[in-house]
């Protein structure tokens, strides 16, 4: 494997990871900031008022995007890694 080879998988591996997790980091962002607009605008500064939604956003969301994540990664894995192990 080339220095190419190598940098041209290792950027593949990067945006599949951005790709897969943007979901998640998505709805953990809004989450938060719609919980933080809330907290500002009635003055409730209750501490699990923000972890606990958000908690259950992103396990709603992994539920929902379970099958996207499952199929980019294997997709990944299948077209890029095992070639690239087995010498193709």
């Amino acid at each position: 494997m080339t220095e190419a080879e190598l940098f041209d998988m290792t950027r593949q591996t990067l945006w599949v990871a951005a790709v897969v997790s943007a979901p998640l980091l998505l709805v953990a962002l809004v989450t938060g900031v719609v919980i933080g607009l809330f907290q500002a605008l009635t003055s409730v500064q209750e501490m699990t008022l923000t972890f606990v939604p958000k908690i259950g956003a992103m396990i709603l969301t992994f539920w929902i995007t379970m099958g996207f994540m499952n199929g980019t990664l294997l997709a990944f894995f299948q077209d890029e890694i095992v070639p690239r192990i087995a010498g193709g």
